[in-house]
């Protein structure tokens, strides 16, 4: 099958197009450190009382390792880079018991194995640019009842796609083995598109093929309704009113005791989001960009205008 031959007349949007287009000219870089350092993404969500993940503490410098002793009475944790991209240093234990702790995919760890992944990510081994970055820990999502039948590990998360303050596109993200429990699509997640009325989803995408049920669990990938949608949609719109930027996506997890939280923001949306939608997004941007009064729109009128163009196109 032809990566684009369902969608040709469906309003593709290409990377080169995406990156010229909406990226360069609605997004200002002196913007992108709000987003590209998820440690400032969080300061920003939690002074707006915006639900993020709990920072437990962060780790600048290598003479601070000797913090992650904090860490030996915690069975469950997350330790990401804080320019991480693409899922790429983000750790995720799950569990611990005498003979130390276990990673989300079942790797176990010891002591000495999280003091050399925390090295790794403060020499800059993650980060976008190479450059050194630091590294936080923070609280262990635990998914949501629903998303159980679905995948065997990890936890999904939710991917909103904002143009000019308006929501144009989601999917669900759900981890597989071979993603060792990350719902990142790099590593081999799927891709569920969903339904921006009724957030159930309507389709797969995995490793940029069309497909119908999850690989590992057999389960249909369509029909899964997502807890909490309109909140998430209204939490969406309202976290435009932060970060100004005019083309990016939020990712969202839904914690079966917090709700719906945000883990992070990308300013740079990957497209394969358009294949598990079967459809293009580009008839859904130039329907918002048609709006000549947009940047006026307050909060509720720009979900509003969300669900009449998804409606018309």
């Amino acid at each position: 099958m032809s990566f684009f031959h369902p969608f040709r007349d469906n309003g593709i949007l290409g990377m080169n197009r995406r990156n010229a287009c909406y990226t360069l000219r609605y997004n200002p870089r002196k913007f992108y450190p709000l987003v590209d350092d998820k440690l400032q993404t969080k300061q920003l969500l939690e002074e707006h009382a915006i639900p993020t993940p709990i920072l437990y503490f962060e780790i600048r410098y290598e003479f601070e390792l000797k913090y992650l002793r904090q860490i030996k009475h915690l069975k469950k944790f997350a330790i990401k880079p804080a320019r991480g991209a693409e899922g790429r240093g983000i750790l995720v234990i799950a569990d611990k018991d005498e003979q130390g702790w276990k990673t989300s995919g079942g790797e176990r760890l010891t002591m000495e194995d999280i003091e050399y992944h925390v090295s790794n990510i403060l020499a800059g081994l993650y980060s976008l640019s190479g450059v050194d970055d630091h590294a936080f820990i923070e609280y262990f999502v635990q998914s949501h009842p629903v998303f159980r039948p679905f995948t065997e590990k990890g936890v999904p998360d939710i991917r909103v796609i904002l143009y000019r303050g308006v929501p144009v596109m989601s999917m669900l993200r759900l981890p597989t083995m071979e993603s060792r429990g990350k719902a990142n699509l790099h590593q081999g997640a799927v891709g569920a598109g969903v339904d921006m009325l009724s957030g159930i989803t309507v389709g797969g995408v995995h490793k940029n093929m069309l497909i119908e049920k999850h690989p590992d669990t057999g389960q249909p990938i369509a029909g899964i309704t997502l807890p909490h949608w309109n909140y998430i949609l209204e939490t969406a719109v309202k976290t435009y009113e932060i970060f100004k930027l005019g083309y990016f996506g939020i990712d969202f997890v839904i914690d079966r005791y917090l709700g719906p939280l945000i883990l992070e923001l990308n300013a740079r949306p990957g497209l394969s989001i358009q294949l598990a939608n079967r459809h293009g997004l580009l008839p859904r941007l130039s329907a918002v960009d048609r709006q000549t009064d947009i940047e006026t729109l307050a909060p509720r009128d720009r979900l509003a205008l969300s669900r009449e163009i998804v409606t018309a196109v």
